[in-house]
Parts: structure tokens; sequence; C-alpha cells
């Protein structure tokens, strides 16, 4: 049994914060090396212990050993490779074969990527699910297509996004008025947050802490996993439970690497990289319920908000009006279906 993992499959809270130990800094190597046909490099940008590399190391292990050695992936997680803006780069020249990128950031070379990060768009997971692995996770894989990187699964959990600050909790519209946020190089974060009257300012991940430290922004929003694995709880004072957002990751490949492995040992690696997205996608979910706890703990200060009145203030904007009509009515349809009616 993998050492990650409980008797139940399940990744637990104190295995996630346990450290970087988890996974070593440098590429995964294994003992089949020697062996493999295929040797390709997964780049992520989330801490070692964070459930996207833990389910993924487990998805290579599995991949070896149904290939039996023929297909090996080198596993490189928090930014080891490069900024995610670098990164993406990489992927689509094929410097890395394998990058495991947010829809936010995804959303800067296809930009129906990031019709998931509308904001106050899913009320649940019910509706994400519903909507990601239906008609609108299609259409988005589909625009991937089109830029010429294909997606080795579907789409994993980086889970709803949620705001912390250093100066003072959010609980209404105008809480956020001149607020200055980090966000992530995401459009569409970017327009929500200008549209709800904050100073957002992009800013890649591997530079977040120190502006927080520095104060160079006051605040910025994440998922609680992310939020916990890079100790953002210690230049923070308060948390709004806001839901704002709901994003997930993509596992991107390079077109012309992904092509060249023969058709069984690529069902082989799409396979289990979908085993593993479920099985991320429950790590999430159980601890953005128990993270709370434990960041409360931590000094964390959290609020509720009722999400309506944001719902109700981006309505008076142009926001989703301006976004229907980037993505286009049919992008846009699929998102309502689950969402309600936006415009």
């Amino acid at each position: 049994m993998n050492k990650t993992t409980s008797k139940t499959g399940r990744i637990s809270r104190r295995t996630m914060l346990a450290g970087s130990a988890a996974l070593p800094l440098f590429g995964i190597l294994t003992r089949h090396a020697s062996a493999a046909e295929f040797t390709f490099k997964l780049a992520t940008g989330q801490d070692p212990t964070h459930p996207v590399n833990l389910r993924a190391q487990e998805a290579i292990g599995r991949i070896r050993e149904a290939t039996e050695g023929k297909l090996e992936i080198r596993l490189f997680p928090a930014n080891q490779l490069g900024s995610d803006t670098d990164l993406l780069s990489q992927v689509r020249s094929g410097g890395v074969e394998l990058f495991n990128l947010s829809s936010s950031i995804l959303a800067t070379l296809v930009p129906t990527a990031g019709i998931v990060n509308t904001g106050f768009a899913f009320p649940d997971y019910d509706a994400v699910w519903k909507a990601m692995d239906g008609g609108l996770g299609t259409y988005v894989r589909a625009q991937i297509a089109k830029a010429g990187l294909m997606t080795a699964s579907r789409v994993w959990d980086n889970g709803f996004r949620q705001i912390t600050t250093s100066t003072r909790p959010i609980r209404t519209p105008e809480d956020l008025r001149g607020l200055k946020i980090r966000v992530p190089q995401a459009p569409t974060l970017t327009s929500l947050f200008t549209a709800l009257g904050a100073g957002p300012a992009p800013i890649n991940f591997n530079e977040l802490y120190s502006a927080l430290q520095t104060r160079v922004v006051e605040g910025q929003e994440n998922p609680l996993p992310i939020i916990a694995t890079t100790k953002l709880y210690e230049v923070q004072k308060y948390c709004s439970m806001s839901s704002h957002v709901w994003d997930g990751y993509w596992i991107l490949a390079n077109r012309r690497a992904w092509g060249r492995l023969p058709e069984g040992i690529r069902s082989v690696a799409e396979r289990e990289f979908d085993r593993s997205a479920v099985d991320e996608r429950g790590d999430i979910a159980r601890l953005s319920n128990s993270l709370r706890q434990d960041l409360t703990g931590k000094g964390l200060q959290f609020n509720d908000l009722d999400r309506e009145p944001f719902r109700e203030a981006l309505s008076r904007t142009s926001f989703y009006r301006d976004w229907k009509a980037k993505y286009g009515e049919e992008a846009w349809s699929h998102l309502e279906q689950v969402a309600g009616k936006l415009v």
C-alpha cells in the first residue's frame, strides 16, 4: 500500500501537511527508468504534499506497472521547472511533455477555458461535476485541442476559491472596494474583482507569499488546501468563505509527445490519470471541509458570507454580458444549464 494513503485510499490532512518529504523536490526517479521506451516529465505548481501531486504519483506508479515500464513519467512539483506561465510555453514547445495547470491560467492561451471561473456561477460541487463531466467539459477540451494541446484526463479539482486578507474581513461587496488583492495571471479573475471595485494585481504564484509578507498586496484568493500547504495563513489574518469561483486543473500534454505514444499505452495513461482525478476530487472536497478547523487553530479568522448580493452586484455591471460575448452563445448555454440564468 502506498505510504501516502490510508487503508481506505484517502489522503489525510496529516499526510498532506506533513511536509515536503512526501515527494522529493527533484524529479521522481524509478527503478524501471532504464527499461522505458518513453520518458516524460510531468510538471506541477503545487506543493509536494498537495493531493494533486500525491494522486499524480499514484497514477505514475500504476502507469509504469501497467505498461511494464515502457512509459516512465517523472514528477516535478512546486514549480521546479519554472513558473506557471513559463511551463505553459514549455508544454507547447515540448520542453515538458505534461503539465498540470489551472483553468484560470490556461485561459491566457485558451480563453474559453476560463468560463469555469465565471464569478459566483457554480453553487456547489454537484453543479460543477455535472458541467465538467458533461457538456461544458467536453466543449472546453475541444477548445484546448484547437490550441494545439491535448488533455490527458478529465479535469481535476482545484476547489472553490476563498478570499483572505491581512487588513479586514470581506462580508459584503462594498468591503472589496479599493482592496489590493493578488490574482493569478487570469483575465476572468482580474475582471471579476475589477467589476466589484477591488484593485486586482496579477502576480505569479511562486511570488505570492513574499507579496503578502511585504504588503505589496493586502489579500489573495485561493482554495483552502492551497492556503494550507503554502502556509499563507502566516501572512494573512482573515478568511472570507466566498466560494466566488471554482477552478479546475487540466493535465495538458504536448501534442507531438502524446501522439508518439502507442494507442495502448496512451489509453492506460488516460485511464490512470482519470482514476487519480476522481480520487483527488474526493481529497479536495474532504480537505475543504476539514481545513477550516485546522486553519482556525493556526490563527486565521473565518467568516461566512451570503453569495447572492455579490452575484446581484455583478449583474448591475457589464461583467456577465461581457464574458458571454467573449465566450459565445454555445459555451454560455452549457454554463447556464447548471448555473442558472446569468444574463
